[in-house]
């Protein structure tokens, strides 16, 4: 499991961070919001975890962008701020949750899979775009009545860019979710050649992968 660890505070982050690792989550840190929002566009996490007051760009902020663009990833809020009143500001930008520092490590764990367990009760196990559906669970695709034969790597190109729709994803996000390797996939036109035969595999579905010029691509009904 993955989790986002975004505090400006080196030595919180650094016992959050080993402490996760030792509970035997996979754990990215970053030292500000931008850093976070970076990560956030690149790849998938359980729980993210978010200091309020962060250089760049505050937590809040990136609890703002996620829920603007329709993430419903569950998001932990780590601040000093003890009033009520910012307690209900919090959850009412998006926080599933709210710590007040200091905090024992142990109650910040299981808060943490609280949300995990909140988050997999609400994930749908069914994507869908127009009549191109996807189970992540069986990794089964079906156009309508029909059912294409993809190769893994069209699989993992299709439900990066499902998973996402109707956002664009950027070329370097489906370079490292789809081959762990921007480098390969982006320095020749393998990428746009795996986008290509996919979309011929799901032409009948009513969805369609557009190319956005400079960004990436997007999976949005025909």
């Amino acid at each position: 499991m993955r989790v986002l660890v975004a505090e400006d505070d080196e030595g919180l982050r650094s016992v959050l961070e080993r402490g996760l690792r030792e509970s035997g989550y996979t754990v990215d840190t970053a030292s500000d919001g931008e850093q976070a929002l970076r990560y956030l566009d690149t790849y998938e996490y359980e729980v993210a975890i978010l200091d309020w007051r962060m250089p760049k760009v505050s937590g809040l902020d990136v609890i703002q962008r996620l829920r603007r663009r329709g993430s419903a990833l569950p998001v932990l809020m780590l601040t000093a701020k003890d009033a009520t009143s910012d307690r209900v500001t919090g959850l009412n930008e998006g926080a599933d949750d709210y710590l007040v520092k200091p905090f024992d490590f142990a109650e910040l764990l299981a808060r943490v899979r609280a949300l995990q367990r909140r988050g997999e009760a609400l994930q749908s196990l069914v994507i869908k775009v127009a009549d191109l559906a996807l189970d992540t669970v069986t990794r089964e695709v079906r156009c309508g009545a029909t059912q294409p034969h993809l190769t893994a790597t069209e699989l993992a190109l299709l439900e990066i860019l499902m998973q996402r729709s109707p956002a664009v994803v950027p070329r370097r996000s489906i370079a490292l979710a789809v081959w762990n390797d921007e480098a390969d996939a982006l320095g020749s036109n393998t990428l746009d050649v795996h986008v290509a035969r996919l979309r011929a595999k799901i032409a009948n579905s009513g969805a369609k992968i557009e190319a956005v010029r400079a960004l990436g691509y997007r999976i949005i009904p025909a």
